[in-house]
């Protein structure tokens, strides 16, 4: 079950890459990943950015990332295998965790792009995204070794 669950759920480089705009191959999750991302940039910059974004344009980006999120803990749901017993219960779908992964992405990305080298809110930005994708990638070690269950809603 292990190298089924690893073929399913990518590794959190190639979420990042993927976020970014990057080709990269593993499946539907990375597609999902760069959709979010996508959104969360445009909600980005219609926050006080280049680009005015009026309060409608911010709720339809929100309902259409919860979209996303709900299609991604489907597909995990119908898709990768998990331990029911005696696996504790995680506190987040896989959807939910890749949304932040794709947000904290487009935040160290666009930190890189605007703020100077030794500002700190640059540093801030990259250390949380690397604090994330560890954490997830935590999270698919312990889907795989059958400590960690996904949360059914």
């Amino acid at each position: 079950m292990q190298s089924l669950t690893a073929a399913l759920l990518p590794t959190s480089d190639l979420l990042v890459r993927a976020c970014r705009g990057h080709r990269v191959v593993g499946g539907p999750l990375l597609w999902f990943a760069r959709d979010l991302a996508v959104l969360h940039e445009r909600r980005l910059v219609g926050r006080g950015g280049s680009v005015p974004t009026d309060p409608a344009t911010i709720l339809e980006i929100d309902r259409r990332r919860t979209e996303l999120v709900m299609a991604i803990d489907d597909w995990v749901a119908r898709s990768v295998p998990q331990h029911r017993l005696g696996a504790t219960l995680h506190t987040e779908t896989v959807g939910a965790v890749i949304d932040r992964l794709a947000e904290s992405s487009v935040r160290a990305h666009h930190a890189l792009m605007t703020l100077d080298a030794p500002d700190e809110r640059l540093h801030c930005a990259w250390h949380h995204l690397a604090e994330l994708a560890d954490a997830y990638d935590d999270l698919v070690r312990d889907i795989q070794a059958g400590r960690r269950r996904l949360p059914e809603w």
